[in-house]
């Protein structure tokens, strides 16, 4: 039986009215998704999921309740929206709760997420042995973790009381490899990867084989620096997480309940004059772009940093209400919980300068690949992981380092943030290299 999504949604949000709700959301997710991984020449497993997955939400007032169900069965539906409504009867209210204020409509818009192309397991299983075949074939690699090739189809369907009917459907490919030089105590690893919307945007899958190879023979032989306060250097794989330290403290769940370091820094410069951080839902073939989010907000382009300055935070109805804002169009939900803000395609403007000549005026600084743990205070600022990479000598990258700590704080680290100008996008937060002055490294 064909299931017409929008339909069927409308339906439930029919049910839950008349089960006594005052208004009600609900969305459905489809999806199918074709993986293979292989090793030492061998596939060891082929996975194929299918799933349809029903969330429905309904306010009484301030009060609101979440039921989920895998089950698509129309008869239950009443049952279902009864259930969820009973549920709304017993919990607190919240004076924050809502649907959004706005019912436009999607716009008309393609951003080419769907790729037609559907790769069969034998196509999977070609690509994942292009790759490790390729890091096999370095000189110096010793073994293999294996690499992965995988495909993924999602449609999310979301129609609400007050109006809004609206389907987005993204597709992904993507390809990783994982090689392992050295012998004994002294081999080291290190991948590559990459993921696409469409197939004919993927890098070649030897590419990245070779890629994680030539990566995993730099470290061998790591040494132990001396501790030192010295410039650090981002990789781009490594710098997009700070990205994600800037979203998680400008994420007005965190600003509404006081845990966010920049809660203070609304339109204050908390970024050097000329860095620009974006979020860009709307572009052409991103790995998170939507035209509405979760709750049928339409979205649009924000400039989260301008010129170095904090210019809004991420918002969806409930924070956006709770600061007394509007929603910015980010919020984000499963079936089984209330939406939430999130980002979507974030990343920081590239600079001017080549990542050498970022590293031009380095006598004693270090590089960055690989980062370890999660020891960030999104109160404080507090910053601290552990890490591996390089050595920068004289403005050249030098001996592999490992069993290192960097620490500093956010707030000055973004202060001295410096990008270069090889912004890549290939991750959904995405940024240049990039160098911050003045970090401590632990070492000996």
């Amino acid at each position: 039986m064909t299931i017409d999504p929008l339909s069927l949604l409308s339906d439930l949000i029919s049910h839950a009215r008349k089960a006594g709700a005052d208004a009600a959301d609900a969305v459905f997710i489809s999806g199918t998704s074709l993986s293979v991984s292989r090793r030492l020449g061998k596939t060891e497993h082929v996975e194929r999921s299918e799933g349809q997955d029903l969330g429905l939400r309904v306010l009484l007032g301030q009060r609101q309740a979440i039921v989920s169900s895998t089950t698509i069965d129309p008869a239950a539906f009443a049952s279902l929206a009864e259930r969820a409504v009973a549920m709304a009867k017993v919990v607190p209210e919240d004076p924050y709760a809502g649907l959004a204020e706005t019912a436009a409509p999607p716009q008309d818009l393609d951003l080419d997420t769907a790729d037609s192309a559907l790769p069969t397991a034998e196509v999977l299983v070609e690509r994942a042995a292009a790759a490790e075949d390729a890091a096999l074939a370095v000189h110096g690699i010793t073994n293999s973790e294996g690499a992965d090739a995988s495909y993924g189809r999602t449609q999310l369907t979301l129609v609400t009381s007050a109006g809004f009917a609206g389907q987005r459907i993204g597709t992904s490919h993507s390809i990783s490899a994982t090689a392992i030089a050295g012998a004994g105590t002294g081999m080291q690893r290190d991948y590559d990867y990459h993921s696409t919307v469409h197939m004919a945007d993927l890098d070649d899958p030897a590419k990245i084989g070779h890629s994680a190879a030539e990566r995993a023979i730099a470290r061998l032989n790591p040494t132990r620096p001396k501790t030192a306060k010295i410039p650090v250097v981002f990789d781009p794989r490594v710098a997009g997480g700070l990205l994600g330290h800037l979203s998680g403290a400008i994420n007005g769940s965190a600003v509404a309940r006081g845990t966010s370091f920049l809660k203070e820094k609304m339109n204050q410069r908390v970024f050097a004059a000329g860095i620009n951080i974006i979020d860009d839902p709307r572009r052409v073939r991103g790995v998170r772009s939507r035209v509405f989010d979760a709750e049928g907000t339409p979205t649009r382009a924000h400039t989260l940093i301008e010129d170095g300055v904090l210019t809004t935070w991420l918002l969806d109805s409930r924070t956006a209400r709770q600061l007394g804002l509007t929603s910015t169009g980010h919020a984000a939900r499963g079936i089984g919980g209330p939406p939430s803000p999130s980002a979507t395609n974030l990343y920081l403007a590239a600079g001017t300068m080549t990542p050498a000549e970022l590293m031009a005026d380095i006598k004693l600084g270090l590089y960055v690949t690989e980062l370890i743990g999660m020891g960030v205070n999104g109160v404080t600022g507090d910053y601290s992981r552990g890490a591996a990479g390089f050595m920068i000598r004289d403005s050249a990258l030098a001996e592999p380092v490992a069993e290192i700590t960097i620490a500093g704080n956010l707030i000055p680290m973004f202060t001295s943030l410096t990008p270069a100008n090889d912004l890549s996008f290939r991750r959904g937060t995405d940024s240049p290299t990039v160098r911050i002055d003045g970090m401590t490294m632990a070492g000996t």
